[in-house]
């Protein structure tokens, strides 16, 4: 393969793997996992974060062996199936990845005691279906490879972390079984929770034209066309107080539009005009 090929693939990658920098309607949803073959009494050997659209939305730890919610979009979801279905996933590939430590080699200068390995598994979906799908693998926090689990595309980083590649590559159980959790079921639960991510989406109510009046616009939720807005977190609005965060919060709707005898500010100001150059056009004809 190519170097120029390589290069090429590897940014396709890194794109998909910066899931809330992709264009058009695209979203993604990440699973970070931390595996450690070693860990101190009480401390976890596996932690998971989980983000839809780089937003996290859910924890795990194999020390509490529970997965909470976070944010607004893990409360919604929290009791659905695909919520059952990711956190019995997260316990059974957290150790299907310890078993995979044993045969992780590192060039000797690398080696401080036993390696951690992080593994970011993403998928992508786009037009309603699964549009990309990756496993990015690091070793004590030093990207190692990628993988391309659509086309089975290997990306080496690091040429002297060996047995991970030679590892999926002579257990095809363990492969299989990554590939289906990351172009089957991650974009399955994408799709689910997204559901809830439209419902957080309230339409923007019809009104006057914004233009008659500056300031009048409504800024839109990042996660939806310009014709959608949600206010329903304070990375919308970071002046929320305290008490208010992590509540809900209604759509803040646009002001009534006043009675017919009074007009807005706008259209006095119009009205005022048009009488001033009246009466100036009637004294400059009786001069």
């Amino acid at each position: 393969m190519s170097l120029a090929h390589t290069t090429g693939h590897l940014l396709l990658i890194l794109l998909l793997i910066e899931a809330g920098k992709t264009l058009g309607n695209a979203h993604s949803l990440c699973l970070d996992l931390t595996v450690k073959s070693q860990s101190r009494p009480g401390q976890p050997w596996c932690q998971v974060q989980g983000s839809v659209d780089t937003k996290p939305f859910l924890q795990y730890d194999s020390a509490s062996n529970k997965v909470k919610p976070l944010g607004f979009l893990g409360k919604e979801v929290n009791d659905t199936k695909a919520w059952t279905e990711i956190s019995q996933t997260l316990v059974e590939a957290g150790r299907e990845l310890r078993m995979v430590l044993p045969v992780i080699k590192l060039d000797k200068k690398e080696m401080r005691g036993p390696p951690t390995l992080q593994v970011k598994l993403c998928c992508q979906r786009e037009a309603e279906q699964c549009s990309g799908a990756s496993l990015h693998f690091s070793l004590n926090g030093r990207t190692a490879l990628l993988l391309d689990t659509m086309s089975i595309t290997w990306t080496v980083i690091d040429p002297g972390a060996t047995g991970i590649k030679e590892e999926w590559e002579n257990n095809q159980e363990l492969a299989e079984y990554f590939r289906t959790i990351s172009t089957g079921d991650c974009s399955y639960w994408l799709r689910e929770f997204l559901k809830h991510w439209e419902k957080m989406l309230v339409p923007e109510p019809t009104g006057p034209d914004s233009s008659l009046c500056p300031n009048s616009f409504l800024p839109t939720s990042p996660f939806s066309p310009p014709s959608l807005i949600s206010y329903r977190s304070s990375q919308v609005f970071p002046g929320l107080s305290s008490s208010s965060a992590g509540k809900p919060r209604a759509c803040m709707a646009r002001p009534p539009d006043p009675p017919s005898d009074t007009h807005g500010p706008c259209v006095l100001d119009s009205v005022q005009r048009e009488q001033k150059q009246l009466q100036q056009k009637s004294g400059d004809l009786g001069a």
